[in-house]
């Protein structure tokens, strides 16, 4: 079985979807893996390393591709890319299927059989596969490393004979897997930190890290997490009180950070333009969001925008700031979940089209869309009616 690694073709991508350690590892299981060179430049790796690894180096992208039963990526292909795939060739990407879908269906019609990484569920078996886990990890590192950057004050508390410089304050909006590792990250760099978040279970997690939970905890807040773990949307009651206790807060702040996502629906808005002015000058607010609509009023996808006289860092990719990182932990969360679809006695491909893995993240197959979530509405009532 052949495995081609291509070079990504967005500009704004530096991860890659392997590393000399995970080439290592896939042709253990027998696969021989082709590399487009040049592939891990952006993430610190060389073609040579990969090479040493025992993968084959590709001059280009159709090269890599030619033949390939297994095709490894960070992004969703172009139409341009799909041109030199294999009908029936299986891809292991980040898909970002909400709302695309004409995207969906190029994919299927080029018979390519697409799994979302994003899609994954989280279940203990599949820890180990969590794409948006691992990257979340990293993206919530470098929001406090960009704010720390933009900020024009140091953020530990400095006593000196001149007299001693204040802690920064930070808050952090949603406390799932990026706003933990910003609360801990932000805690280490010595600044003051408190957080929020609309589910029970953070309270605790927000304290285990050493920072101060900020909510409104009535009835509504403690049901306020579904069985998968993510956060409910809120009543626009419970809203209007959440905003205005988090609105007073705010105005005390030097930096805060917003994280709040829910999958296939926009960015909650978390941060109003009102909220923005009544910070103190100088302030910064990081906006995790950013690509799903932003959580703050005012920020700009791939820009840092003042906005009166608070700076608005609105990164793209924040996970591919901080690649040299991210690209191992995604290559090793691809290899585990292809790790799955492999027979090590014949060392073939052999996907278990009933596992609950690959039917939870399986989008196109055969030429159709076949995910629940998100097959044409004429498919979806037809399968249903037939079974």
């Amino acid at each position: 079985m052949k495995i081609a690694v291509p070079a990504e073709v967005d500009l704004g991508e530096p991860r890659v979807a392997a590393t000399p350690d995970t080439v290592k590892r896939l042709v253990a299981l027998g696969a021989s893996v082709a590399v487009e060179t040049g592939a891990g430049l952006k993430s610190g790796i060389l073609d040579a390393d990969f090479e040493a690894a025992g993968a084959t180096i590709a001059p280009t992208a159709a090269d890599a591709l030619y033949g390939a039963e297994v095709v490894l990526k960070v992004r969703r292909p172009t139409e341009a890319e799909l041109s030199s795939y294999k009908p029936g060739a299986l891809l292991l990407a980040i898909v970002d299927p909400y709302g695309n879908d004409e995207a969906l269906a190029t994919l299927a019609r080029y018979n390519v059989n697409a799994f979302a990484m994003e899609l994954m569920p989280r279940i203990t078996r599949a820890q180990v596969m969590d794409v948006l886990s691992s990257q979340a990890n990293l993206a919530g590192y470098r929001a406090v490393i960009d704010a720390a950057a933009e900020f024009n004050r140091a953020l530990p508390q400095m006593m000196t004979a001149a007299g001693t410089v204040p802690a920064a304050r930070v808050f952090v909006m949603g406390a799932g897997v990026a706003g933990l590792q910003a609360i801990a990250t932000a805690r280490r760099l010595g600044a003051i930190v408190t957080a929020t978040d609309v589910r029970p279970a953070a309270k605790e997690q927000v304290a285990s890290l050493g920072a101060k939970f900020v909510a409104v905890e009535d009835e509504e807040f403690k049901q306020a997490e579904t069985a998968a773990g993510y956060a409910k949307p809120m009543s626009a009651e419970y809203q209007a009180k959440q905003a205005a206790l988090v609105a007073e807060h705010i105005k005390k702040q030097d930096i805060v950070i917003t994280t709040a996502l829910i999958p296939g629906r926009p960015a909650p808005r978390l941060i109003t333009a009102q909220m923005v002015a009544s910070m103190r000058p100088g302030s910064i607010i990081v906006d995790l969001a950013v690509e799903r609509g932003g959580n703050v009023e005012g920020s700009v996808p791939g820009e840092v925008a003042w906005v009166g006289n608070v700076k608005i860092v609105g990164h793209l990719n924040v996970p591919g700031r901080i690649a040299a990182s991210s690209s191992p932990l995604y290559a090793k969360n691809l290899f585990n979940f292809f790790e799955t679809m492999v027979d090590k006695a014949t060392k073939s491909l052999a996907v278990k089209w009933d596992d609950e893995l690959v039917k939870a993240t399986l989008l196109t197959r055969d030429g159709a869309v076949v995910h629940p979530n998100f097959a044409p509405k004429n498919l979806a009532t037809t399968s249903e009616g037939a079974a």
